[in-house]
């Protein structure tokens, strides 16, 4: 577990040492003794961490903690392209600054030298931020010109989080900074179809990393004769409910894995078939009758030899990976990191960077405490880390190390409550990895 001073080491020399740096840097605030770089970055991390929805009074209240005198209309006009660029370059050393942990205590994730989902998340933004952030074109609010994608990962094991990097709206997946980092021999990488890429798994084979993915429908594989398979003809042939089998992948790469496929009941069946309609409908085009077909299995391939991972056990890491989409719901819902009081572009682009800063130091305080639990619930943490935001700006107003550490330790203490409740259906995730079976 990382030691709280160290926790508070980084929060103090990010919203402090670092953001006085770069706020000279690009000259912000020049005539504002008092609000500098750094009483400017915890005045809005930290205001907006305690009430996502703050109004510009609320952040003076916190500013107000902080030592920091300044009218709302002050406040207002500070938040301006120069604040952006300020809280984009501190979310970008925040972002660097990794903490971990000793792994968490469950023997399937032990099995692996790291387990790490990587996923994006994508925030809109208004139109006229779209030479600064290119988003994938449209008019409507969901889909606007300018987007930006929030890429991640996250080690199951140790809580290590790398990221969020930011990047295009309409960049590919595939091209995230994320895709080309390396990871550690024996480390099981876990990814959704937006990062599926045959030369990608070569390499992961070449550096010893386990991967586990789903299988796009058009992939054709080839078995240990030569003979080259259609997906679909091959689950049609093989009349069974579920199937591990050794293949090859790819025209080219010729990647030894396993292909592991599961018969779904009717009711995943019927959801998934409404669900390819319902798209299908709306872009015009009539589903295939393969697609149709392989909506009653789920799909995998891994190159994680059986004795390290079971088909059965494959399932539940392929649910695990679900863990970032919480992650990802935990900074909408309770961060509203999407979300703004404003319309004002300016003071939505410093609003999601100040959020997600505040989500990093979040983190941060998860790792002292709740995140050895396996059955944690970040939701309740959350909730309960927000609600001592205040303390956090009183310790930074005081200026001492040893302040910051007693309110991060009491913080600590309280986190130790936040566990989930064992469901008696459909278990939870943590169920499934220490092998609690449903009654």
């Amino acid at each position: 577990m990382p030691r709280v001073s160290h926790i508070a080491e980084g929060m103090q020399t990010v919203l402090t040492t670092i953001a006085n740096a770069i706020g000279r840097e690009i000259g912000f605030i020049q005539r504002e003794r008092k609000l500098n770089g750094s009483g400017y970055a915890q005045t809005l991390v930290l205001g907006w961490f305690g009430t996502p929805s703050a109004t510009l009074e609320e952040w003076c209240q916190t500013a107000a903690c902080l030592g920091i005198e300044i009218t709302p209309q002050r406040l207002d006009d500070s938040l301006s392209l120069q604040a952006s660029e300020l809280m984009i370059k501190i979310l970008e050393s925040g972002v660097e600054k990794v903490i971990t942990k000793d792994p968490v205590s469950i023997p399937l994730l032990q099995r692996f030298n790291g387990v790490d989902i990587q996923d994006r998340s994508t925030i809109t933004l208004p139109d006229e931020l779209k030479e600064i952030w290119k988003g994938g074109g449209g008019s409507s609010p969901q889909k606007t010109s300018s987007s930006v994608k929030r890429q991640v990962q996250l080690d199951l094991r140790s809580g290590t989080l790398v990221g969020p990097i930011l990047q295009h709206g309409r960049e590919h997946d595939r091209n995230s900074p994320l895709d080309n980092q390396t990871l550690p021999s024996g480390a099981l990488r876990l990814t959704d179809l937006g990062y599926f890429s045959l030369e990608r798994f070569s390499e992961l084979n070449d550096d010893g990393v386990y991967w586990l993915t789903r299988v796009k429908s058009q992939c054709d594989f080839y078995t240990d004769n030569g003979k080259r398979w259609d997906l679909a003809e091959f689950l049609k042939l093989n009349n069974v409910d579920t199937i591990d089998f050794p293949i090859f992948w790819g025209k080219k790469h010729r990647i030894p894995c396993r292909l592991l496929a599961v018969r779904v009941p009717d009711y995943v069946v019927n959801y998934r078939i409404r669900k390819i309609r319902d798209y299908a409908q709306k872009k015009g085009v009539t589903p295939s009758q393969k697609t149709l077909f392989l909506a009653g299995w789920t799909v995998m391939a891994t190159n994680a030899p059986h004795e390290l991972m079971s088909l059965k056990e494959a399932q539940i890491f392929l649910r695990a990976r679900w863990q970032i989409e919480l992650l990802f719901k935990l900074w909408k819902k309770y961060g509203t990191v999407d979300k703004s009081r404003s319309s004002q572009p300016w003071r939505i682009l410093t609003e999601v960077s100040a959020k997600l800063l505040g989500m990093i130091i979040q983190h941060w305080i998860f790792l002292t405490s709740c995140w050895q639990y396996p059955d944690r619930s970040l939701m309740k943490a959350s909730t309960l880390v927000r609600k001592h935001a205040t303390s956090i700006a009183f310790a930074f107003a005081i200026g001492t190390m040893e302040r910051l550490i007693e309110a991060i330790e009491m913080i600590q203490q309280c986190l130790s409550r936040c566990r989930l409740n064992k469901r008696k259906k459909r278990s939870n995730s943590y169920q499934l990895l220490l092998g609690i079976e449903e009654p």
